[in-house]
């Protein structure tokens, strides 16, 4: 890393602790049948004695939706599986959240929690979302009218409390949603079929995810998705999915613009990285920008995954991206290309916000295997900025890279194919 990525990595670092909890524990009631109540007691009962650990013990427990608290650390044993109701009833009532990066009143995610501080959900043991092609799953012919739906909504200025999307509704929650929460700890639990996007912290200030797995393979199954935060390190985790598997966010269109909250101060550490649309991505919903991104020590190998390093907007999601550090990675296959910039993402050139994408620095990257170098596109009344590629070398590329409006690409002791670039 750079002296730049180095301080601004360690900057983040020294602001991002991890909770503490006071040493009392409240142990989870067995038994078969449904512990929705259960765990709800027993958080209940942590917060008011102020604060401590929920113990989940090895065995196999059915649930609807857990929501946290203040002071809470949930700690899932090793041997423990939590396995959550599939009747979307059972996460009703709806509550605030974001889905794909617009506020409204939805099903509620399956580990939730609003407004609360010191909050984990630690352990070695299982979170299985029980998704499948018949259940959440099964949603994704039908989402894109009632997104279409909700985004009308939003332009037609209807506030985020009257945009319910609940019974009747299909876009499935999140897995595991802190919301406007500050200092949380998500650690060494191990998430499998989840409905919809896993790990994703919104508007949350000091967030840790660590010895993470992330494993499912369903429709917008990304891994770990902080959006609109401030201070997040992601490390030791490990991403399989079937979707991007880090995905940095900050709201969409006319509502990330209405919030403003860009997503910021992120560290992305010693992870490892499968199947998946990108690795390391930003975007698309990113209305409010994104900056101060350190990401280093990172191992990315599997014949699907698409993109190493992606970056994806359009001039409806306007925002910016930059201040961008990936560094110190190692790859051994990678389907289409090390690093993607993409100005026509979905949308293409329909608006009139234009992003602003500058300082993307990549840095003593070796890859095996891949299509492309690197597919480069802007826009020529609003070109890419800056993109350093430093000491990368590409043993084996099947296809020549593409440049397009960039208006400063720096290629530095670059090799391809055996011919040095740069």
């Amino acid at each position: 890393m750079t002296a730049t990525a180095i301080d601004g990595a360690a900057a983040v670092r020294a602001m991002v602790r991890p909770p503490t909890f006071p040493d009392r524990e409240f142990r989870l009631a067995g038994g078969g049948g449904d512990h929705t109540d259960a765990f709800r007691e027993a958080i209940d009962a942590c917060h008011a004695a102020g604060g401590g650990r929920v113990v989940v013990p090895p065995g196999d427990y059915l649930t609807g939706p857990i929501r946290l608290r203040s002071g809470v650390d949930l700690h899932v044993s090793a041997g423990a599986t939590v396995r959550f109701r599939r009747e979307p009833a059972a996460y009703l009532p709806e509550v605030p959240t974001r889905w794909q990066g617009v506020e409204l009143m939805g099903y509620s995610p399956f580990v939730y929690a609003y407004g609360e501080r010191d909050i984990a959900l630690t352990g070695g043991g299982t979170l299985d979302g029980r998704a499948d092609d018949a259940h959440w799953w099964a949603w994704k012919p039908l989402e894109p009218a009632d997104f279409a739906l909700l985004e009308r909504l939003v332009d037609e200025g209807v506030p985020p409390a009257r945009r319910v999307f609940g019974d009747g509704y299909h876009l499935p929650p999140s897995f595991v949603q802190p919301y406007r929460c500050e200092n949380v700890l998500i650690s060494g639990v191990t998430l499998i079929n989840s409905p919809f996007w896993q790990v994703h912290p919104v508007l949350c200030r000091n967030v840790t995810v660590t010895g993470v797995t992330a494993r499912s393979h369903g429709h917008n199954n990304d891994g770990c998705n902080p959006e609109s935060c401030d201070g997040v390190v992601i490390e030791d985790c490990h991403f399989d999915t079937g979707d991007d598997c880090v995905a940095i966010k900050a709201g969409r269109n006319a509502d990330g613009r209405r919030l403003a909250v860009p997503c910021r101060n992120i560290v992305i550490s010693d992870c490892t990285f499968a199947d998946g649309h990108g690795g390391v991505t930003i975007g698309s919903e990113m209305s409010g920008g994104v900056e101060h991104v350190y990401a280093s020590n990172l191992r990315m190998d599997s014949p699907n995954l698409w993109t190493c390093a992606r970056f994806k907007t359009n001039s409806v999601r306007g925002g910016f991206i930059r201040d961008v550090h990936v560094t110190d990675v190692t790859v051994g296959r990678v389907r289409d290309q090390v690093l993607e910039i993409d100005f026509a993402y979905e949308e293409g050139d329909a608006g009139s916000f234009p992003p602003g994408v500058d300082g993307i620095h990549l840095r003593d990257w070796r890859v095996a295997s891949t299509d492309a170098p690197w597919r480069l596109a802007g826009y020529p009344r609003g070109p890419i900025g800056t993109v350093t590629l430093t000491g990368i070398v590409i043993d084996a590329a099947r296809s020549p890279a593409v440049a397009r409006d960039v208006t400063d690409l720096r290629l530095t002791r670059v090799t391809v194919n055996g011919e040095r670039l740069g």
